[in-house]
């Protein structure tokens, strides 16, 4: 099935690159191209694309107002990727609080940025994961562990494969999908399986959200105690 986009965003070079990126898979495309917030908004209600890419920093709307926007006309069925150049906290909070499916850097590989315009497009989260690696010693710090044995399990984790409860490891250490499939030996296509899968189990929106389910279960150390 095919995914129809629509991408704003006001530079006109950035534009066409992501469309020949998009242009080279079968199951994506492009069918609108905008340079700002407001024809954003009006070409979504529009043509009621499955999914549009917004850039975070345009002209007379900024991509995440652009968002509130679409979402605020209750069209629900279109899917929305915030793409950003700035690594910013605050952004990332108004994108998720806006009910976007995914926050991405354009400094993302292709093939990263593929795979984050098909899982959005599914209806999936999908934040970028050098976002989450920078956010984990935040997190670490500032959520309050549960207290529970070191052979009592979360809610959840019980559901896990052996290999699931690695790859969920290495994501709450902010690793990437690349270097997680590097560490274990395994493909990347095949991490991103059991990324899906991991989020599914546990009932986690996105990588943001198993990091903070890594430490508020004490996961990461119960899992160094155990191997010590």
């Amino acid at each position: 099935m095919t995914s129809r986009i629509l991408i704003a965003d006001d530079h006109a070079t950035f534009r066409s690159g992501l469309r020949a990126i998009l242009s080279t898979q079968p199951d994506l495309e492009c069918v609108a191209e905008v340079a700002d917030g407001r024809a954003a908004v009006s070409e979504t209600l529009r043509l009621r694309p499955d999914l549009a890419i917004l850039d975070v920093r345009m002209p007379k709307f900024d991509g995440l107002a652009a968002a509130a926007e679409i979402r605020a006309s209750g069209l629900t069925s279109v899917r929305i990727l915030m793409l950003t150049t700035y690594d910013s906290d605050e952004y990332l909070h108004r994108a998720l609080t806006a009910g976007v499916q995914g926050f991405v850097l354009k400094s993302l590989p292709a093939e990263e940025l593929i795979a984050a315009v098909k899982a959005a497009g599914r209806g999936d989260a999908y934040v970028d994961p050098s976002v989450v690696r920078r956010l984990t010693s935040r997190i670490a710090d500032a959520i309050a562990p549960v207290e529970q044995s070191v052979q009592t399990l979360p809610p959840g984790m019980a559901q896990l494969t052996a290999r699931e409860h690695e790859v969920f490891l290495l994501l709450a250490e902010g690793l990437t999908n690349q270097e997680i499939a590097a560490t274990l030996y395994i493909g990347d296509e095949t991490v991103k399986t059991h990324v899906s899968r991991i989020l599914t189990k546990l009932k986690l929106r996105d990588r943001v959200h198993a990091v903070r389910y890594a430490y508020r279960y004490g996961i990461v150390r119960v899992a160094d105690e155990l191997d010590s």
